[in-house]
């Protein structure tokens, strides 16, 4: 509605006296018609209210002072006289009326002061809505100020007056409110709320009954913005003290800013009074905005100045404060600002698009790591969008990451442990929240218990969200399971570095190479093509392939799983390694390889090991009506027919037939009935092991005797005083130790412990009967050791040698040229601030192996029959007896340096001395020792091998000695966490496959007792050794000899898969094997997944998964597991040869006349003693003769001793003692 004004042009014909001007008005508007100013009543309206308020608070609290006096003087003088009953109750009615008078102003007093206050939602809505219309008001005041000082208007025609009019009466309303509420009127009636009041309000209601505006005070509402703060901190939209204090200092000076300008504003359109308004000038208000800004920053344009004498005294006192607030004020705002987080905003979701937070020890390298393997381009399409929070800006080299990877990559600065962190990221609709651990810190117990509190505070936030955490140390993990809402089946991991890596280790002293290919399979690695034909070549077209995780399609419904493997390896060109089986209970467990008796059903998880996740969806796809006669399997695409199971009994029912008719007489016999599914819950096994077959079955069923823990999943013995296993360097020398594994560690009393438990209990697996397992000995420091003992003194042969691993006295005495493998491991790595010195310890170590030389005669070695018996052995058993600590057990291949039994003795009869036992003369270097080291920085692994050729800046998975598998750093299992994301069964399977059967029931107990417990040997446990484990199938001889010279890895799968149910999964190959020369390195490099047609060489050394087997614990005429390191021999000799023809077969005839003559050995040994399950009772020395051969027979036979032997149909009896 426009307004009905003129602008201010005084007509020169008109007198004027000296205090009367002429003001524009409407010929409708009753205004004086001679112009008379009335600008004091407006003022006197203020002043007026605001004195004669003032004046009466004094006259009230004067009189009442008074009356208070007299009535105290009164009360005096009425206490020496006595009060009687009934004055006494009369007085007591009136304190009563008194009383009830009181409570009833103070009940309207507080809810005055509730109301005011904002504790209440309706006082919250008044105190905003008081403030929205102060802001109102001003605005009005804005629009007002283009206008005239003083004009003539109609009140019911001018609509900013009607609404000015509207607001004002509220604040009127809210000014009482107020006043009721106040302890102490006086001050309450001088605050500048009251003020404003004062001098905005009346001038309002005198408007309307003179029907003039004047422009007057009403710029004072600006001081408003003084609460600004306030409003905002009752909204709770301001937390922080840094937020609340920049709101303050902005409202302030702004509020100040403007008030001033408002008053120049006045002063100026005005005039000076005694000058009768004759030096005015025509100012709007925001340049006098801009003329108070320029005033006080001491600019001083000089373009717009003060002209009145108001103005200029106003702006002398002005600048003073103005000036002063201005320096203060403002570099403390800018100040406040520039500290403000650059990434303190919050995330906002996006429709369709889910999102992951990332927290914990944010770094260049861990991100880097994380964000390499996360999207990976081998991954389906990673619509998922990655939020790091960290309470540590970013450095200029983490924020350009972040920039590169703008599209789904965001960080925000803060802490998960800050509820509003954790609301700015959106952490309730995030898919998961994913934690990293700084695998460097000198205090692994205080990261993992940082990691953990984040944990709780998360799961407080929000307990159904999904959280993987990575731990450092294996104990802490019991500590998760205290969080009520931890719950692994709904997603939650828990990725313990410890555990896994030595698991990895452990799992490379029975298959050399096996930690390199798991690391790779877990890990996204993009495939590097190499044109030569070096060993780099087949090495890194194994890397490129990953393990994956699909359904498999209802053609496979009925078929057992060696069927399905053999058909997608040959046919869909995948490899099958285990399945996620369903019980009858509905429980599920991954099997690992399990055996023919389980049949596949509707919607089995498959693992796969393929090189990208569009290949593994044939198995999903695949239907057999449709890809019958498909042979290439990239034209494998999903078809529209329905799958019947009905239709596919015949081809169920020939491959079964067919399978069968492969089997050898034995096999089928063992096959016969319900095989255990390995690495499962024993509610779908069997409960009848067939440990020990026919009428001897119950007497081995010995439930009295404790020899695995509590869930058969592991040897077990009762616990051992640490004094008992302590070897000293002379009892280690007379032991003559061979086939074992020596443990080099690094330790001090402060150092930390690295969980030498997890280490262990994979070599201590109940599905290795006890023969079978290697000796195990610690050389280190005893008090380091001490530390650790309190977690292994239930494990079986395991001994300790105090000293250091830089000793040479101390490796030869524990025999380390004899030994299956070597590991060096170090606690002190991560107590050194030089990334580069951190490995020190271990490459000193393994140099100083690599260095050793040693010769193999020893002369002649007596014993006593009574002879001496290593710490944490026992002699009742014929493993721990002292002849057998001298026989070079069949689980290491033989080299020239080691002993070939060549005839075994009647038994010594007691007394006697034990003969002689030769070695080849050879010598042999530390180079030819099966060593894994240990690395914490992953460059340094450059000075393990002084004869490669990698380069420093070249990535672990690329060097030598990681793809040879003699080196292991805890960095690749980063990529653990992005595989766990994706696909938390794959955690599961590695668990299973490196842990050796660690269960989360396992973990519960050990967080309850912190040790194996001893369990009986019932059926249910006994179920449970039934499982699958890693072995290395050498190719030299056995039934596979026909394909190790130049035949196809497919077909060794197959046959392998037929026969045996032996699972091929890769090979570990000479370095030099595709080189025609006489003299090869005996270094090995791991080849992932060969496909079909790869050629294979004699000395190949396959991994597979093997079936347990129960018939080889029930006497020692099998060989042990073929876990072995069979490939030993590379390293006890120099060179590698090609071997003849006539050689192979007349090795195959001696071999057969070796059999009888065992089998009629075994057969008068087998009369005269029983053997229970694993153990033989009551053995006897007897006298062994080790006859020397010819050392170049020793090379050629032993180059290529083959793990195959352990295979039922034959087995060989070289280990009868």
């Amino acid at each position: 509605m426009p307004k009905n004004r003129e602008k201010f042009n005084p007509d020169p014909s008109i007198h004027i006296s000296k205090m009367n001007v002429i003001i524009p008005f409407s010929p409708d508007v009753p205004c004086d018609s001679n112009g008379q100013r009335m600008w004091w009543a407006f003022l006197a309206s203020s002043m007026v209210t605001f004195f004669g308020g003032l004046f009466i608070i004094l006259l009230w609290r004067t009189l009442k002072y008074l009356w208070t006096v007299c009535c105290h003087c009164n009360a005096k003088k009425k206490e020496v006289h006595r009060i009687t009953t009934g004055d006494g109750i009369k007085r007591a009615d009136k304190d009563d009326g008194a009383a009830s008078e009181v409570g009833w102003m103070t009940s309207v007093k507080d809810w005055a002061g509730v109301m005011i206050s904002a504790q209440t939602l309706t006082g919250r809505v008044l105190v905003v809505l008081v403030f929205a219309l102060s802001i109102g008001a001003l605005v009005i005041y804005f629009i007002d100020s283009s206008d005239p000082i003083e004009s003539c208007q109609n009140f019911y025609k001018d609509f900013t007056l009607q609404i000015d009019m509207a607001f004002n009466v509220f604040f009127l309303l809210y000014f009482g409110l107020r006043f009721i509420a106040a302890n102490d009127k006086l001050w309450f009636w001088l605050e500048v709320n009251s003020v404003v009041d004062f001098f905005t309000v009346p001038p309002v209601f005198v408007s309307v009954y003179l029907n003039r505006s004047w422009l007057g005070l009403r710029f004072l509402r600006a001081l408003r913005l003084i609460q600004f703060s306030e409003i905002l901190q009752f909204l709770n939209i301001l937390k922080t003290s840094n937020s609340i204090k920049l709101v303050n200092l902005c409202s302030i000076f702004i509020s100040t800013w403007l008030t001033a300008a408002g008053f120049i504003h006045l002063v100026e359109n005005s005039g000076d009074p005694w000058e009768n308004f004759q030096n005015s000038q025509a100012l709007s208000y925001w340049e006098c905005v801009y003329l108070l800004m320029v005033t006080m920053s001491t600019v001083g344009y000089g373009d717009v100045y003060a002209k009145t004498t108001l103005g200029r005294l106003f702006m002398v006192f002005f600048i003073l404060g103005g000036l002063a607030m201005f320096a203060s004020y403002v570099p403390e705002i800018i100040e406040l600002i520039g500290n403000r987080k650059k990434y303190g905003g919050s995330y906002s979701a996006v429709n369709g698009r889910k999102h992951i937070v990332v927290c914990g020890h944010i770094t260049l390298e861990s991100v880097s790591n994380f964000l390499k393997d996360f999207l990976h381009k081998d991954r389906d399409d990673v619509n998922v969008e990655i939020v790091f929070l960290h309470n540590i800006s970013p450095n200029l080299e983490l924020e350009a990451l972040f920039k590169r990877h703008f599209t789904q990559v965001e960080f925000y600065q803060g802490s998960v442990l800050n509820p509003h962190d954790l609301a700015r990221v959106k952490i309730e609709s995030a898919d998961a929240c994913l934690i990293l651990a700084n695998k460097y810190c000198a205090d692994p117990d205080a990261e993992d218990a940082s990691n953990i509190m984040r944990v709780i505070s998360i799961k407080n936030y929000h307990p159904k969200i999904r959280i993987i955490t990575q731990m450092l140390q294996y104990h802490n993990k019991a500590h998760l399971l205290n969080i009520p809402s931890w719950n692994w089946k709904e997603g939650d991991d828990a990725i313990c570095l410890a555990e896994l890596k030595l698991g990895f280790i452990a799992q490379s002293c029975l298959a050399q190479g096996l930690s390199t290919m798991l690391a790779n399979l877990f890990s996204m690695r993009s495939f590097i093509k190499i044109e030569e034909d070096t060993w780099q070549k087949y090495y890194l077209e194994g890397v490129a392939n990953e393990m994956y995780t699909e359904y498999l399609s209802s053609a496979f419904v009925g078929l057992s799983f060696p069927v399905i493997c053999e058909l997608c390896y040959v046919k869909l060109k995948l490899l099958l390694i285990a399945i996620e089986y369903k019980s009858d209970q509905r429980e599920s467990s991954t099997l690992i390889n399990p055996g023919n008796h389980v049949k596949m059903q509707e919607g089995t998880l498959g693992f796969f090991i393929a090189s990208d996740a569009k290949e593994v969806k044939r198995a999903l796809f695949y239907c057999k009506a449709c890809h019958d006669d498909i042979t290439d399997p990239k034209r494998i695409k999903k078809c529209g027919c329905k799958k019947s199971k009905n239709s596919y009994n015949g081809y169920i029912k020939s491959i079964e037939e067919d399978q069968q008719s492969a089997l050898s007489p034995k096999k089928k016999q063992r096959n016969g009935g319900m095989r255990n599914s390995p690495n499962s819950s024993p509610k779908i096994m069997r409960h009848d092991p067939l440990l020990i077959p026919g009428n001897e079955q119950i007497e081995s069923m010995d439930e009295n005797v404790k020899k695995y823990d509590s869930t058969g999943m592991f040897h077990w013995c009762p616990s051992k005083d640490i004094e008992k296993v302590i070897l000293t360097r002379s009892e280690a020398a007379m032991t003559v130790l061979s086939g074992h594994v020596v443990v080099c560690i690094f330790g001090d009393v402060k150092s930390a412990l690295i969980g030498l438990r997890n280490f262990v209990m994979p070599l201590r697996a109940s599905n290795f009967h006890y023969h079978e397992l290697k000796h195990i000995v610690f050389v280190g420091s005893l008090e380091y050791l001490k530390r650790e003992w309190e977690t292994l003194h239930n494990f079986p042969k395991v001994s300790i040698l105090p000293g250091t691993p830089l000793s040479r006295a101390d490796l030869r005495a524990v025999n380390i040229n004899l030994c299956d493998m070597c590991v060096i491991l170090s606690a002190n790595q991560n107590n050194i601030d030089d990334a580069s010195l951190q490995d020190k310890e271990c490459i000193l170590a393994s140099l100083n192996i690599k260095s050793m030389q040693f010769d193999d005669s020893i002369g002649v070695l007596q014993a006593n029959s009574q002879g001496f018996t290593p710490p944490g052995m026992d002699r009742s058993s014929p493993e721990n007896s002292p002849v057998h600590g001298l026989v070079r057990q069949t689980s290491v291949t033989t080299g020239a340096n080691i002993p070939i039994i060549t005839e075994l003795a009647p038994l010594a009869k007691p007394g006697k001395k034990v003969p002689v036992i030769s070695f080849s003369q050879d010598k042999s270097s530390g180079t030819s020792i099966q060593m894994i080291t240990e690395l914490v920085n992953d460059s340094n692994v450059q000075f393990l091998d002084q004869d490669d050729d990698d380069d420093p800046d070249t990535e672990l998975y690329l060097t030598q000695p990681f793809a040879c598998g003699t080196a292991f750093a805890v960095s690749v299992l980063d990529s653990l966490m992005s595989a766990t994301y994706f696909n938390d069964n794959i955690l599961t399977l590695i668990r299973t496959l490196v842990t050796g059967g660690a269960t989360p029931e396992l973990e519960g107990l050990l967080a309850e007792e912190n040790a194996l417990r001893g369990g009986y040997s019932t059926p249910q446990t006994l179920a449970n050794r039934d499982r699958c484990r890693v072995a290395q199938l050498a190719l030299y001889d056995g039934p596979f000899a026909d394909l190790g010279d130049g035949g196809c890895y497919g077909d060794l799968f197959c046959k392998a898969l037929k026969t045996y149910n032996m699972l091929c999964f890769g090979i570990y190959r000479l370095r030099d094997a595709h080189l025609n020369t006489q003299s090869q390195c005996t270094k090995r490099y791991v080849i992932t997944n060969p496909p079909y047609a790869f050629e294979l060489v004699p000395s190949d050394l396959i991994f597979c998964l093997m079936q347990f087997d129960h018939n080889a614990g029930q006497s020692r005429t099998s060989l042990s597991h073929s876990s072995h390191s069979s490939h030993s021999s590379s390293k006890k000799s120099s060179s590698v040869h090609s071997i003849p023809t006539t050689n192979r077969t007349n090795r195959i005839k001696s071999r057969d006349s070796r059999d009888k003559q065992n089998a009629t050995r075994m057969n008068r040994v087998g009369q005269e003693k029983t053997w229970f399950t694993d153990e033989p009772e009551n053995t006897h020395l007897r006298t062994i003769q080790i006859k020397p051969v010819n050392t170049l027979a020793v090379n050629q036979v032993s180059q290529y001793k083959s793990t195959s032997s352990l295979i039922p149909p034959i087995r060989e009896a070289e280990d009868e003692c």
